[in-house]
């Protein structure tokens, strides 16, 4: 039996390729995300090992603040004098170091990373952990003097010599380049820039007495879990944040495991399409070989086989077949983390392709997605083959289930989409959003099982629908193609099933983000009425002279401030929720139209008060009137009374979980130094909009980081990050077509060695070669455009439940793509004729006496 099946798998090799490429697409998409994660992960593990200093004393912080407020929490710098005192302490400096600035040069473009990775700005000084050295020039040395690191400077063309404009908090200053630094480990993407200690403290956070961090060096025999017992105990540990070598590096990976899951997630995404596309495939290719070798199986039961080993034999050929494509699998997915690095290196994360990082849990996993799914896949054909008789032998009898009632299809697939029907129809009227995101995922998961399952029933009324004009439009041989797509409903359900998947996917989230993006447009009618939005670019704050040039730009009339800080507020109910919460300037209605269901602009923006949403006031008991403990950024604590009750027809009210907002007074009370994030201007009485734009676009050259948009930029910029989302939805259906192609032309390739005599009988009647190969393409488009009607009819349906969630978080717009729609419908008729070409070419060419000799 072992040579047999060896024998069988050789033999039938080509038919298997196609069905390998599946597989090998799946690992390589699941062991190059591991090997890429992995390999990031031990670069900077050796990098926050070997540049964090044995100790590090910072600022006491629940609530992190320096990225959206612009203010950045200190320690005293005298605290350097008193770490270093303690015994065990070979050195202690005081750091600067702060990612709130922008550097431009002397043409006002930025030079920093346009990865979004931060421009840090810091004070220089050289120990053995540093992650820079000096390579040319001379340290800073006074007010004026900085080093820039290599890779910006190559990147940015920035030369010693070159003045530099940094932007910070306390101000905007100009500095000469005097030295550049190498990074002496992985280079993580950002720009660095160095100051003399001596200024950096005044330059950067408004005074020379400040510092951020204090970096301590333990002396020769003194462990670092020691040397912070003592730094704690002489400053008091509940006073500051100490965190040893080890600790400081594992708060920074954990900081930078956000960005790698996020990576390693849309990978396995890929992957995860890449299987579930590729079990169609497999299976179909496996009931159609085993339909093919009835005969054989019949004579080695004939022999003496029994069901055991014939089944055995075809799982022995799907793991022979899940082995070669896992190895081939595993070196593509090498090859795409390689890609990968390289690319990353490109947008200025510096990875060492001789570094690449390939731990025991890759193979391993490799080789279990690739045998596991290409096990699973053949069981079903394999229990096939085990029931073939030995009188099949002389019958020749085919067991791909021809002919065989679909009862048991039919109502595992009622009861199935029953359960899923109810699951979505339960998520259209649920109130709360996790209850109707858990009911809409049960629901999707159902619904597609039961589509799969009752597909084949769908098989004859559908394509009889969608084929009817054939006979009208190609004659004899359109009638043909339609009846031999319905001649086996299984193969053609489980063929168009893989195109379905990915169809359903794309179909569902173009509905989600068409709503998302209708939804936020009408939002932006609804709630904005100012001329313009002058923000950053990556909506991180900026400095006040940003404020200074806008209000006094000519031809500006008003200027309303906003700010964001996170703050906890402790709620009636007892919970303490994290949010971030906005301070607008007086004059707010004039710029933003806000409804109010208790209180007004007034009472939430006088000081001492907040406004927040009333949906979330409700769920935890709070009234306007309501005195509300609120703890800021840096410990400070307030009693807020809450004003205001708003109404934005969302749970997350105006802006973000619970819509909290105050009055700048009252933020600048409790966070001072903090930055502006967003300007509502509106133009002066008797000055067009129009006119105003260029004026503040000239104004801000300097600034190039700060954008100013209208209205219509506005929702563009919502459009273009819901257009991320699609992209990535897209790329997944670009790859759940390409193995869906695959699907179509094995189906099409096997069919056609299964149907070799019929070919040779309708060749020998009169039917030509043209004729053929144009009934083959019409086979192929048919179950193509199949496949794609029921894909997109499950994906309207999903789309309309998420558009449900959604609305449950005030975005209640329900908007279908019809275009995209139809140019889908479009191109699965195309991927039809693709699919068909190889097939058709080789049925064409098929001698007809030796045709219709075939057995």
């Amino acid at each position: 039996m072992l040579k047999a099946t060896l024998r069988s798998f050789l033999a039938h090799k080509g038919r298997l390729a196609l069905s390998g490429l599946a597989v090998l697409l799946s690992v390589a998409f699941v062991s190059g995300s591991l090997i890429f994660s992995d390999t990031v992960t031990r670069t900077f593990d050796r990098l926050f090992a070997s540049t964090a200093a044995d100790v590090t004393v910072g600022p006491k912080e629940d609530l992190r603040s320096a990225r959206p407020t612009g203010a950045v929490q200190t320690v005293p710098a005298a605290l350097r004098d008193r770490v270093a005192k303690v015994a065990g302490v070979a050195a202690a400096h005081a750091d600067v170091s702060v990612q709130n600035v922008v550097v431009v040069d002397g043409r006002d473009r930025s030079v920093g990373p346009t990865t979004g990775a931060p421009t840090i700005a810091g004070s220089w000084y050289v120990t053995r952990h540093s992650p820079v050295k000096l390579t040319s020039g001379h340290a800073p040395h006074g007010a004026g003097e900085a080093l820039l690191d290599a890779d910006t400077a190559d990147r940015k063309d920035v030369r010693i010599g070159d003045t530099l404009t940094v932007q910070a908090q306390p101000g905007t200053f100009k500095v000469r380049v005097v030295g550049i630094a190498a990074f002496t480990t992985t280079n993580p993407g950002a720009a660095r820039v160095f100051l003399d200690p001596a200024v950096a403290g005044r330059a950067l956070l408004g005074s020379a007495a400040k510092a951020t961090s204090v970096s301590v060096d333990a002396a020769k025999g003194v462990t670092d879990a020691e040397l912070k017992r003592r730094v704690g105990a002489a400053i008091g540990s509940g006073t500051y944040d100490l965190k040893t070598a080890d600790e400081q590096a594992k708060s920074a990976a954990a900081n930078l495991g956000t960005f790698l899951d996020v990576v390693k997630y849309v990978m396995l995404g890929f992957a995860g399409v890449a299987l579930l596309v590729g079990v169609f495939l497999i299976v179909n290719t496996f009931s159609m070989l085993i339909a093919q070798r009835t005969r054989e199986l019949g004579l080695l039961r004939a022999l003496g086989a029994d069901r055991r080993q014939v089944r055995r034999s075809v799982l022995t050929e799907a793991l022979l077949l899940g082995l070669v494509g896992s190895t081939l699998g595993l070196g593509s997915g090498i090859g795409l983390a390689l890609g990968l690095i390289r690319l990353m290196s490109a947008f200025g994360m510096n990875l060492r392709t001789t570094e690449m990082v390939i731990g025991w849990g890759t193979p391993a996993a490799a080789y279990v997605v690739g045998l596991g799914v290409t096990f699973v896949a053949a069981y079903l054909p394999a229990r096939r083959a085990a029931a073939v008789s030995p009188m099949a032998a002389l019958a020749d009898a085919e067991v791909a289930g021809v002919g065989r009632p679909l009862t048991v299809r039919a109502i595992a697939g009622a009861v199935v989409g029953v359960a899923g029907a109810a699951a979505l129809a339960g998520c259209a009227v649920a109130t709360r959003t996790a209850q109707a995101a858990s009911l809409l995922g049960l629901g999707v998961v159902l619904t597609l099982i039961a589509t799969v399952v009752a597909g084949p029933l769908l098989v004859r009324p559908v394509i009889r629908v969608l084929g009817a004009a054939f006979p009208a439009l190609f004659g004899p041989v359109g009638r043909m193609s339609q009846r031999n797509a319905l001649r086996n409903p299984r193969r053609t359900g489980a063929t168009a099933a893989a195109l379905m998947v990915g169809l359903a996917l794309v179909g569902g989230m173009s509905v989600a983000s068409a709503s998302l993006s209708a939804s936020f447009d009408r939002q932006i009618d609804k709630t904005l009425g100012a001329d313009f939005i002058v923000q950053n670019a990556n909506f991180m704050p900026y400095t006040k002279e940003v404020t200074e040039i806008v209000g006094a730009t000519r031809g500006v009339g008003l200027v309303v401030r906003q700010r964001l800080s996170p703050v906890a507020v402790r709620l009636p109910d007892g919970d303490r929720v994290k949010t971030n919460a906005a301070g607008y300037g007086p004059r707010l209605d004039d710029v933003v139209h806000i409804a109010y269901a208790r209180g007004g602009s007034a009472a939430a923006l006088a000081d001492g008060h907040l406004a927040m949403d009333i949906g979330f006031a409700k769920d935890h008991g709070v009234r306007v009137g309501s005195v509300l403990p609120v703890e800021f950024p840096g410990g400070r604590r307030a009693q807020l009374t809450v004003g205001a009750l708003t109404d934005q027809g969302s749970a997350e009210g105006f802006g973000t979980q619970g819509g909290v907002f105050f009055g700048l007074g009252t933020l600048e009370t409790y966070v001072p130094r903090g930055q502006d994030s967003v300007l509502y201007v509106n133009a002066a009485p008797g000055t067009k909009a129009e006119d105003l734009r260029p004026r503040l676009e000239r104004a801000l050259k300097p600034f190039p980081q700060v954008q100013v948009r209208n209205q219509t930029d506005y929702k563009k910029l919502v459009h273009d990050q819901i257009a991320v989302l699609l992209y990535l939805v897209y790329a997944l259906l670009g790859l759940a077509i390409v193995i869906a192609v695959l699907g179509v032309v094995n189906t099409l390739a096997l069919s056609v060695v299964e149907r070799t005599r019929e070919i040779g009988l309708l060749r020998a009647i009169g039917l030509g070669r043209r004729q053929l190969r144009r009934m083959i393409r019409l086979e192929s488009v048919v179950i193509a455009v199949f496949g794609a009607v029921l894909g997109l009819a499950l994906g309207l349906v999903w789309g309309v439940c998420m558009q449900r969630v959604l609305a449950l978080r005030g975005l209640t717009a329900l908007a279908i793509p019809w275009g995209t729609i139809v140019a889908v419908v479009i191109g699965s008729a195309l991927v039809g004729v693709v699919a068909a070409l190889l097939p058709a070419l080789r049925a064409s060419r098929m001698n007809v006496l030796a045709a219709i000799a075939h057995e």
